[in-house]
């Protein structure tokens, strides 16, 4: 099986972050990716790029986008492509000859990734920005943290893979799904802070009905509750409790000796919250965290200890269902999601060569 987007071409213009994120899934599932790479250049993480999970799967090219026969090279390589992603300021493409009207001219049908920050146009446009600043601007970061706290952002997973790489990676389908449909390419205008937002359309919704207050670290999925948050435990070590639903509170409960207390009974009065917090936290940390997996594995709970990198891929679980590989001595997540029917390849951190 070579994968469900076997003879879908992508052609990366190399960058960091989103762009090659979008560009490993795609590769992942069995598209030939041909990354350009300008001559000489080298990855930040060692080995020419050999050692970045998100360049896996790749064929490279070194190409120098100032020379003319580069440039011809590239639009012969676009005309027999699918799509294309592109992760400059506005008006780059442009300047070199590469724009979407030279682009789609040369080939009707293709889709046209553009990932960004702050998108193609708005006042921000043209400013240099990273995931913390778009993440931001779209609301995002206002909800992450501890109550009375400052924002703490989840390093750079909101912006740049789930409302950036993985936002264009969607993209990219959905328009060459159309191309195909109807013959016609077309730009997509992937910006950070654009699915930074639409990553929290659920938060959007209990904003807007009057079920979340506009500050951290007090709502239902914040932390503000005892029943959904992580704890210490006597080891210095972390577990996350998740039981919103009453059958799974009501099984917290048992398994934590709290299910005769009245207080406890509160589960959703949020002025109860505070102290009800104050009280699991210290129960929390009168057993480590291994008594605290022998208590709640295996249980309805919604339980799962805090593992480290380290930790993660030799867990039973991941172990099972096969969610970390490891090639050339370096252990990374495999494919996602998973295709039954044509799975994915394994992947490779090696450079395939351009046939």
């Amino acid at each position: 099986m070579a994968g469900a987007l076997e003879g879908l071409t992508v052609i990366e213009f190399a960058g960091i972050g989103p762009g090659p994120f979008a560009c490993m899934m795609l590769a992942d599932h069995g598209a030939r990716v041909i990354r350009i790479d300008r001559p000489g250049a080298t990855s930040r993480v060692g080995d020419d790029g050999q050692r970045d999970i998100l360049n896996r799967n790749r064929q490279r090219i070194a190409l120098d986008l100032k020379d003319p026969a580069s440039l011809a090279r590239i639009r012969e390589l676009v005309k027999e492509a699918d799509a294309i992603v592109e992760g400059y300021r506005p008006g780059v493409m442009e300047r070199l000859g590469l724009g979407p009207d030279v682009l789609l001219a040369d080939n009707p049908r293709l889709v046209y990734g553009r990932m960004t920050g702050w998108g193609q146009d708005g006042p921000m446009a043209p400013l240099a920005g990273h995931d913390i600043n778009y993440i931001a601007l779209s609301g995002a970061l206002h909800t992450y943290g501890e109550a009375g706290g400052k924002p703490q952002f989840p390093v750079n997973a909101v912006g740049d893979f789930g409302g950036g790489g993985m936002l264009m990676a969607f993209g990219i389908m959905a328009a060459v799904f159309s191309a195909r449909t109807t013959g016609k390419g077309q730009v997509v205008d992937c910006a950070m802070v654009d699915g930074a937002a639409i990553l929290s359309a659920m938060t959007w919704t209990f904003f807007g009905n009057g079920i979340w207050k506009d500050e951290r670290g007090v709502n239902l999925l914040d932390g503000g509750t005892h029943f959904y948050d992580t704890y210490e435990t006597a080891d210095g070590k972390w577990i996350s409790i998740g039981s919103i639903e009453p059958q799974f509170y009501a099984l917290l409960m048992e398994k934590t000796g709290l299910k005769d207390d009245p207080d406890f009974a509160r589960q959703m009065d949020a002025k109860a919250w505070p102290d009800l917090k104050q009280r699991t936290k210290a129960l929390f940390l009168t057993k480590t965290r291994d008594e605290w997996c022998a208590i709640m594995d295996g249980t309805d709970i919604c339980f799962a200890p805090v593992l480290s990198l380290s930790e993660a891929p030799g867990h039973a679980h991941n172990v099972a269902r096969g969610t970390f590989v490891k090639d050339g001595g370096m252990v990374m997540p495999a494919p996602a999601p998973r295709f039954l029917g044509t799975p994915a390849p394994e992947p490779t951190l090696a450079s395939m060569p351009i046939e």
